[in-house]
C-alpha cells in the first residue's frame, strides 16, 4: 500500500479501498487495553487458553493466557467453533483483553515440567474456563498482533507468579490419552477426535506436549500444533474416504464469512483435492490493485510436501474430508477461496476451517454438466472466470481426459 494514502486518509476517507481502517481499528483497540488492563495482577477464567511461541526455538516462551473476566464467560475469549458469525470488530475486542503471560521454557521440558509449565500443561488438558491467578513482573506490555494462522494476540507480560484458583475439569479421553506415553501422537489425535475432542483442544494439547511418546514429548509452537492438527487428522480421514465409493453426480457448496467467499465443487471421480486462493485488491496482506492467484492439489497418493498456501490449504482439506467421510464417499474436489476487502484484519486461520466447514453444511447444488456447475460458480465470484479456471489443475486434467475421450470417440 502506498504509505502517502495513510497520510492523507488518516482513517476517515477510506483511500485504501478498505471497509474499515486496520490502523484506527487498532489504535481504538489499543486504548481499550489500556483502560481495562494496567496492573501487574490479573485474576480471571483463562478460556482455556495457553500460547508457545516460535521465536528462539528450541528455547521459546510459554505462558497461559488469562482475561480479566471470570467464570463461564472466559470461554468466548479463546472459541473459535463459536465466533462464527460474530464480526471483525467484536472478535478483536475479545482478544485485546485476553493478556498473554510468558516464561522461558526449552521444548524438551514438556515431560519434566517446572511449576509455571505444569500449570500451562493443566489449562491445557481441562475442557471448562478455569479461575486463574497471574502475577506479572510490570504491567502486561499493550500491542495487538495479526497473523494468518493464530487469532490476534493482545497484551504481554513476563509471569513472576501464578497459580490456579480452582481444579480443572478434565474429559476422560483426554487425561486417558495425556496418561498414555506409550500411544504415538498421531495416534492420540485420531482418538481424541474420535472421542469428540474439537481440534482446538488438540491444538492446544499438542502444543503442551501432552501427546505421544513420553521420550518423544516436546512443546509445539503454538502456530505449528494448529496446522500439524489439520494436517494430521485430515490423513486419518483421507485414509477412510479413498476406500469409499464415488459420487453419484456434479456438487456445489458454497458459503461466505467475512469476507471469504467459498466456492467447493465436487466431481464423481477419484479423491483429489486443489485449493485456489484469489486475494483480491484491498484485501488483508495486499495492498495494491490487484488480485493475487494462488492454488496447489494433491492427487489420490498421499503428500510428501508442505502445501506452499500454509495452514489455509490444511484448514480448507480437513472440512472437505469431513464432510466425504460422513457421506462415505470420496469425489475431485476444487475449492475456490475468494477474500474481498472486507476481511480488513487477519483474526486467524479457523476462519477458513469454520467458513468451509459452514458451507459444507448446507444443501449442495446439483447439475448435469460440469459446464453448468461452473457458470454458476463464476456468477458468484467476482474474479473473472478466465482467471481461475486457467489456473486449475484439476479443470485442466479434466480437459485432457475430455479431449482424450473425444479423440477416441471420433477414432472408432
Amino acid at each position: 500500500m502506498d504509505p502517502s494514502l495513510c497520510l492523507k486518509c488518516k482513517g476517515g476517507r477510506m483511500l485504501c479501498g478498505r471497509s474499515k481502517c486496520p490502523i484506527q481499528s487498532r489504535i481504538d483497540s489499543l486504548k481499550s487495553i489500556k483502560q481495562k488492563i494496567s496492573k501487574t495482577s490479573i485474576f480471571g477464567a483463562s478460556p482455556p487458553a495457553i500460547f508457545v511461541g516460535r521465536w528462539g526455538y528450541p528455547d521459546v516462551r510459554v505462558g497461559p493466557m488469562v482475561p480479566p473476566i471470570r467464570g463461564e464467560k472466559g470461554r468466548e475469549f479463546d472459541d473459535p467453533k463459536n465466533w462464527f458469525g460474530r464480526e471483525i470488530g467484536e472478535i478483536i475486542d475479545l482478544r485485546t483483553e485476553l493478556v498473554r503471560s510468558n516464561f522461558n521454557a526449552n521444548v524438551r521440558s514438556a515431560s519434566h515440567p517446572d511449576k509455571f509449565l505444569d500449570l500451562t500443561q493443566e489449562l491445557a488438558m481441562a475442557s471448562n474456563p478455569v479461575d486463574t491467578e497471574v502475577e506479572l513482573f510490570k504491567p502486561p506490555r499493550v500491542k495487538l498482533t495479526y497473523d494468518g494462522i493464530l487469532s490476534p494476540v493482545g497484551p504481554t507480560g513476563n509471569l513472576k507468579e501464578a497459580k490456579l484458583a480452582e481444579n480443572p475439569k478434565v474429559d476422560k479421553s483426554v487425561d486417558y490419552l495425556v496418561s498414555d506415553y506409550d500411544a504415538r501422537a498421531s495416534e492420540a489425535l485420531k482418538e481424541l477426535y474420535e472421542g469428540g475432542v474439537d481440534v482446538y483442544q488438540s491444538s492446544r494439547l499438542l502444543s503442551a506436549g501432552l501427546l505421544g511418546d513420553k521420550r518423544d514429548r516436546k512443546l509445539v509452537p503454538t502456530r505449528w500444533s494448529i496446522t500439524a492438527v489439520d494436517s494430521q487428522l485430515g490423513n486419518n480421514l483421507l485414509s477412510r474416504v479413498k476406500q469409499r465409493q464415488q459420487i453419484s453426480g456434479i456438487q456445489l457448496f458454497s458459503g461466505e464469512y467475512l469476507g471469504n467467499h467459498f466456492e467447493i465443487l465436487m466431481l464423481p471421480d477419484a479423491y483429489s483435492f486443489e485449493l485456489i486462493e484469489m486475494w483480491r485488491p484491498h484485501s488483508v496482506w495486499m495492498g495494491g490493485d490487484s488480485t493475487q492467484i494462488v492454488s496447489d492439489h494433491e492427487d489420490w497418493r498421499s503428500r510428501s510436501r508442505y502445501s506452499p498456501l500454509g495452514g489455509g490449504y490444511y484448514a480448507t482439506r480437513l472440512p472437505v474430508l469431513e464432510h466425504l467421510d460422513e457421506a462415505r464417499r470420496q469425489a475431485s474436489v476444487l475449492a475456490i477461496r475468494e477474500i474481498s476487502s472486507d476481511y480488513w484484519a487477519p483474526l486467524g486461520v479457523w476462519v477458513v476451517r469454520e467458513t468451509a466447514r459452514n458451507a459444507l453444511s448446507q444443501e449442495p447444488e446439483t447439475f448435469e454438466t460440469i459446464e453448468e456447475a461452473l457458470s454458476t460458480m463464476a456468477s458468484r465470484l467476482k474474479v473473472q472466470r478466465k482467471r481461475w479456471y486457467t489456473k486449475s489443475t484439476l479443470l485442466k486434467r479434466l480437459r485432457e481426459q475430455l479431449k482424450l475421450e473425444q479423440f477416441l470417440e471420433e477414432a472408432k
